[in-house]
């Protein structure tokens, strides 16, 4: 029987890297797409670009906290905030199911003009197709972005070493989790919005010349969650392993209790505001201190640090004292949620 595509080649867990090196390196493999980082880095002369794309699919198209539109242009941005760019420019394709009706297409546009505007980001280019009823689910949506390094910045795999630290921004897992109650059909409500937006304004606070040299690592912890961000670091710099404290994880109380009620991992689950930065130790405080004094970094902690030991795994220290490995999530718990 010939294999086929399942939902899970798509979670940003195990399976979406086994595709990515399987296939989209077989055919394309080359210097800049093997970085694989959230946005590619292209020179041109003395100007160094960055470029990235993403496809945006969701259910329900409107949730608490945002819409497709609005995630689709804040994912943009924040992927090109992981190589250290000034967002400048992005592109916009709309594939719309036959019969949905304009003024959710306008609510949706809305939104991206809202943040467009806000960041000071231009829709530049774009497309628009139109498939017959069943075709797709509502609309999707596929953008590219393009921004420029302004400095001598560097963020990569290859920047990690042992001891440096490892910081989130804020509370996790609440987009995932805002999602779901929002399909409805668990018999509760909880009070729970999605982190969706755009963190140009907190990472240009870090872009500082005394920080510079000190920045390794940038990524937005959407699909898979902190855990398959982590993950990703260990199984390309197979070298290191990785350590984290779970009472240091930020993360809302709410959104801890109906992750234990629906036995789900926090770690797991997507986020859509939130960066994980891996600095030098020396500038750690500093940094950390930095983001609590932005309002989108208030809660940000210093979860873990990169050791010598147990290469190319992540240990996480429980609330009980005890250690366990944090493996790759074969698949999304949470389906269409970015």
């Amino acid at each position: 029987m010939k294999e086929k595509i399942l939902l899970s080649y798509g979670s940003g867990g195990k399976y979406t890297h086994e595709f990515i090196n399987n296939y989209i390196l077989k055919f394309f493999s080359n210097d800049i797409l093997n970085q694989l980082l959230d946005s590619a880095v292209i020179k041109i002369g003395k100007t160094k670009l960055a470029f990235t794309t993403d496809g945006y699919t969701i259910d329900p198209i409107f949730f608490p906290g945002g819409d497709i539109g609005k995630l689709s242009i804040c994912g943009t941005i924040n992927d090109l905030l992981c190589v250290g760019a000034k967002p400048l420019y992005i592109s916009l394709s709309l594939i719309i199911e036959e019969g949905l009706d304009f003024d959710v297409v306008e609510k949706i546009l809305f939104s991206i003009k809202t943040i467009s505007e806000q960041e000071k980001v231009l829709v530049v280019t774009g497309d628009t197709k139109v498939v017959p009823k069943g075709s797709c689910d509502k609309i999707f949506i596929t953008t590219a972005g393009l921004g420029v390094i302004e400095n001598d910045l560097e963020l990569n795999y290859e920047k990690i070493e042992t001891e440096d630290v490892i910081i989130i921004t804020g509370n996790i897992a609440e987009h995932g989790l805002a999602v779901l109650l929002s399909r409805g059909g668990y018999g509760f409500k909880y009070d729970i919005k999605s982190d969706c937006v755009s963190l140009k304004s907190m990472i240009e606070c870090l872009l500082q010349e005394k920080f510079i040299k000190h920045l390794k690592f940038f990524r937005d912890p959407t699909r898979g969650g902190l855990a398959s961000v982590l993950n990703e670091i260990v199984e390309k710099r197979k070298d290191i392993g990785i350590e984290i404290d779970e009472n240091l994880i930020p993360i809302d109380k709410t959104v801890k209790s109906v992750c234990e009620l629906l036995g789900f991992e926090p770690l797991y689950i997507a986020n859509e505001g939130k960066m994980l930065i891996i600095v030098k130790k020396d500038v750690a405080e500093g940094i950390l201190e930095i983001l609590k004094s932005h309002p989108l970094g208030k809660n940000a902690s210093i979860i873990g640090k990169v050791v010598s030991e147990n290469k190319g795994r992540i240990v996480l220290k429980t609330i009980y004292g005890t250690k366990r490995i944090i493996d790759n999530p074969t698949a999304e718990e949470l389906p269409r949620i970015c």
